[in-house]
Protein backbone atom coordinates (compact mmCIF):
# COMPACT_ATOMS: atom_id res chain seq x y z
CA UNK A 1 0.00 0.00 0.00
CA UNK A 2 1.42 3.53 -0.85
CA UNK A 3 2.16 5.72 2.11
CA UNK A 4 -0.27 8.25 2.36
CA UNK A 5 1.59 10.87 4.14
CA UNK A 6 4.78 11.82 3.53
CA UNK A 7 7.68 11.36 5.90
CA UNK A 8 8.12 15.18 6.86
CA UNK A 9 4.48 14.66 8.62
CA UNK A 10 6.27 12.91 11.33
CA UNK A 11 8.86 15.53 12.19
CA UNK A 12 5.30 18.14 11.96
CA UNK A 13 3.86 15.75 14.24
CA UNK A 14 6.57 15.80 16.49
CA UNK A 15 7.13 19.09 16.97
CA UNK A 16 3.39 20.07 16.99
CA UNK A 17 2.96 17.71 19.65
CA UNK A 18 5.80 19.47 21.83
CA UNK A 19 5.05 23.29 20.61
CA UNK A 20 1.55 22.61 22.30
CA UNK A 21 3.40 21.06 25.64
CA UNK A 22 5.59 23.82 25.83
CA UNK A 23 3.13 26.25 25.09
CA UNK A 24 0.40 24.62 27.61
CA UNK A 25 3.46 25.25 30.20
CA UNK A 26 4.10 28.62 29.15
CA UNK A 27 0.10 29.78 29.26
CA UNK A 28 0.16 27.64 32.92
CA UNK A 29 2.65 29.82 34.40
CA UNK A 30 1.72 32.83 32.82
CA UNK A 31 -1.47 32.55 34.35
CA UNK A 32 -0.22 31.17 37.65
CA UNK A 33 2.37 34.53 37.82
CA UNK A 34 -0.82 36.66 37.07
CA UNK A 35 -2.88 35.07 39.64
CA UNK A 36 -0.03 36.14 42.19
CA UNK A 37 0.45 39.37 40.70
CA UNK A 38 -0.91 42.60 41.86
CA UNK A 39 -2.86 43.06 39.39
CA UNK A 40 -5.15 40.55 40.75
CA UNK A 41 -4.74 40.58 44.28
CA UNK A 42 -4.63 44.58 44.85
CA UNK A 43 -1.55 43.55 47.24
CA UNK A 44 0.07 46.76 48.15
CA UNK A 45 -2.28 48.68 45.69
CA UNK A 46 -3.40 52.13 47.21
CA UNK A 47 -6.80 52.87 46.57
CA UNK A 48 -8.27 56.03 46.06
CA UNK A 49 -10.71 57.06 49.28
CA UNK A 50 -12.65 60.28 50.07
CA UNK A 51 -9.51 61.28 52.34
CA UNK A 52 -6.07 60.35 52.75
CA UNK A 53 -6.54 58.20 55.87
CA UNK A 54 -3.94 56.85 57.79
CA UNK A 55 -3.75 54.25 60.36
CA UNK A 56 0.13 55.08 61.08
CA UNK A 57 -0.82 58.63 62.40
CA UNK A 58 -3.93 57.00 64.47
CA UNK A 59 -2.79 54.04 65.58
CA UNK A 60 0.75 54.45 65.49
CA UNK A 61 1.47 57.54 66.74
CA UNK A 62 -1.56 58.46 68.51
CA UNK A 63 -2.17 54.60 70.14
CA UNK A 64 -6.01 54.45 69.30
CA UNK A 65 -6.78 51.41 69.65
CA UNK A 66 -8.23 48.95 66.79
CA UNK A 67 -11.68 48.92 68.74
CA UNK A 68 -12.35 52.57 68.86
CA UNK A 69 -13.27 52.57 65.42
CA UNK A 70 -13.77 49.10 64.47
CA UNK A 71 -16.74 49.06 67.02
CA UNK A 72 -18.15 45.33 65.81
CA UNK A 73 -14.76 43.53 65.39
CA UNK A 74 -15.82 41.25 68.79
CA UNK A 75 -19.20 40.65 68.11
CA UNK A 76 -19.86 40.48 64.70
CA UNK A 77 -18.43 38.85 61.34
CA UNK A 78 -17.59 42.17 59.75
CA UNK A 79 -15.67 44.81 61.48
CA UNK A 80 -17.06 47.89 60.26
CA UNK A 81 -15.99 50.74 58.80
CA UNK A 82 -16.23 53.59 61.51
CA UNK A 83 -19.06 56.07 60.86
CA UNK A 84 -18.96 59.92 60.40
CA UNK A 85 -19.53 60.34 64.01
CA UNK A 86 -16.96 58.53 65.24
CA UNK A 87 -14.29 60.75 63.03
CA UNK A 88 -15.96 63.82 64.57
CA UNK A 89 -15.67 62.75 68.19
CA UNK A 90 -11.92 63.98 67.61
CA UNK A 91 -11.63 66.61 64.45
CA UNK A 92 -14.57 68.34 65.65
CA UNK A 93 -11.53 69.98 67.48
CA UNK A 94 -8.69 68.47 65.86
CA UNK A 95 -7.74 69.43 62.66
CA UNK A 96 -11.08 71.19 62.11
CA UNK A 97 -10.28 73.43 59.50
CA UNK A 98 -7.89 71.51 57.17
CA UNK A 99 -8.84 70.97 53.56
CA UNK A 100 -8.89 67.53 53.51
CA UNK A 101 -10.97 66.80 56.34
CA UNK A 102 -13.91 68.62 54.47
CA UNK A 103 -15.47 65.56 53.20
CA UNK A 104 -16.20 64.77 57.06
CA UNK A 105 -17.34 68.00 57.64
CA UNK A 106 -19.68 67.51 55.36
CA UNK A 107 -20.82 64.01 55.63
CA UNK A 108 -21.36 65.43 59.41
CA UNK A 109 -23.40 68.25 58.05
CA UNK A 110 -25.81 65.85 55.61
CA UNK A 111 -26.10 62.77 57.11
CA UNK A 112 -24.61 61.36 53.87
CA UNK A 113 -22.24 58.59 54.92
CA UNK A 114 -18.81 59.06 53.57
CA UNK A 115 -18.08 56.27 50.35
CA UNK A 116 -14.89 54.38 51.58
CA UNK A 117 -13.64 52.43 49.11
CA UNK A 118 -13.04 47.96 50.25
CA UNK A 119 -9.67 47.03 51.00
CA UNK A 120 -10.24 43.65 51.84
CA UNK A 121 -13.34 42.04 50.20
CA UNK A 122 -13.75 38.10 49.91
CA UNK A 123 -15.17 36.42 47.03
CA UNK A 124 -19.35 35.50 48.38
CA UNK A 125 -18.58 31.91 48.48
CA UNK A 126 -16.48 32.40 51.32
CA UNK A 127 -17.71 32.64 54.20
CA UNK A 128 -15.39 34.88 57.10
CA UNK A 129 -16.20 35.87 60.77
CA UNK A 130 -14.37 38.21 62.60
CA UNK A 131 -15.09 37.72 65.46
CA UNK A 132 -14.42 34.28 66.15
CA UNK A 133 -10.59 34.93 64.77
CA UNK A 134 -10.31 37.61 67.74
CA UNK A 135 -11.78 35.16 70.03
CA UNK A 136 -9.32 32.28 69.17
CA UNK A 137 -6.21 34.68 69.49
CA UNK A 138 -5.64 35.66 66.28
CA UNK A 139 -4.41 39.18 65.65
CA UNK A 140 -4.70 42.23 63.87
CA UNK A 141 -1.66 42.75 62.25
CA UNK A 142 -1.22 39.47 61.28
CA UNK A 143 -3.75 39.21 58.18
CA UNK A 144 -4.05 43.52 58.00
CA UNK A 145 0.52 43.09 58.63
CA UNK A 146 1.81 46.48 60.24
CA UNK A 147 -1.32 48.59 59.73
CA UNK A 148 0.54 50.98 62.33
CA UNK A 149 3.09 51.94 59.78
CA UNK A 150 0.56 52.74 56.97
CA UNK A 151 0.63 56.27 55.96
CA UNK A 152 -2.33 54.99 53.74
CA UNK A 153 -4.54 51.86 54.10
CA UNK A 154 -3.39 48.79 51.70
CA UNK A 155 -4.09 45.12 51.47
CA UNK A 156 -0.78 43.32 52.42
CA UNK A 157 -2.34 39.50 52.22
CA UNK A 158 -3.64 37.73 48.97
CA UNK A 159 -6.61 36.25 50.96
CA UNK A 160 -5.52 33.26 48.57
CA UNK A 161 -7.31 29.90 50.25
CA UNK A 162 -3.21 28.51 50.34
CA UNK A 163 -3.14 32.05 52.65
CA UNK A 164 -5.67 31.23 54.83
CA UNK A 165 -4.69 26.98 54.85
CA UNK A 166 -1.34 27.96 56.51
CA UNK A 167 -2.96 29.22 59.54
CA UNK A 168 -5.77 26.75 59.55
CA UNK A 169 -3.33 23.47 59.44
CA UNK A 170 -1.16 25.00 62.20
CA UNK A 171 -2.77 28.08 64.36
CA UNK A 172 0.08 27.60 66.82
CA UNK A 173 2.59 29.17 64.35
CA UNK A 174 0.12 32.67 64.57
CA UNK A 175 -2.04 32.45 67.85
CA UNK A 176 -1.61 34.71 70.18
CA UNK A 177 -2.49 35.78 73.71
CA UNK A 178 -6.09 37.14 73.79
CA UNK A 179 -5.15 40.20 75.49
CA UNK A 180 -2.50 40.75 72.55
CA UNK A 181 -5.05 40.85 69.62
CA UNK A 182 -5.26 43.86 69.28
CA UNK A 183 -1.44 45.01 70.56
CA UNK A 184 -0.26 45.85 67.24
CA UNK A 185 3.65 45.93 68.87
CA UNK A 186 3.70 42.53 69.51
CA UNK A 187 5.66 39.90 68.68
CA UNK A 188 5.78 36.12 68.72
CA UNK A 189 8.40 35.01 71.41
CA UNK A 190 11.03 32.70 70.53
CA UNK A 191 9.34 29.65 72.19
CA UNK A 192 6.07 30.37 70.12
CA UNK A 193 5.12 26.57 68.52
CA UNK A 194 5.01 25.53 72.64
CA UNK A 195 3.15 28.70 73.40
CA UNK A 196 1.16 28.38 70.63
CA UNK A 197 -0.12 24.72 71.34
CA UNK A 198 -0.39 25.33 74.52
CA UNK A 199 -3.12 27.80 73.76
CA UNK A 200 -4.89 26.13 70.83
CA UNK A 201 -5.92 23.45 73.84
CA UNK A 202 -6.89 26.36 75.83
CA UNK A 203 -9.32 28.12 73.27
CA UNK A 204 -10.34 24.56 72.26
CA UNK A 205 -9.49 25.05 68.85
CA UNK A 206 -10.42 21.70 66.46
CA UNK A 207 -6.89 21.82 64.30
CA UNK A 208 -8.81 18.99 61.95
CA UNK A 209 -12.15 20.82 61.64
CA UNK A 210 -9.72 24.04 60.09
CA UNK A 211 -9.11 22.13 56.85
CA UNK A 212 -12.74 21.06 56.68
CA UNK A 213 -14.38 22.82 53.16
CA UNK A 214 -17.20 23.79 54.81
CA UNK A 215 -15.60 26.21 57.39
CA UNK A 216 -14.92 28.36 54.87
CA UNK A 217 -17.46 27.60 52.03
CA UNK A 218 -21.01 27.19 53.05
Amino acid sequence: MAQVFHRSANVLARDSIVGGVLGATVITLLASALYRSPVVTQVNINKEQPIPFGHQRHVGANGIDCRYCHTTVEKSGVANVPPTETCMTCHSQVLADAPMLQPVHESWKTGKPLEWTRVYDLPDFVYFDHSIHVAKGMGCTTCHGEIQEQRLTRKVKTLHMSWCLECHRAPEKFIRPKDKVFDVDWAAPHDQLEVGKTLVEEYKINVEQLSNCSICHR
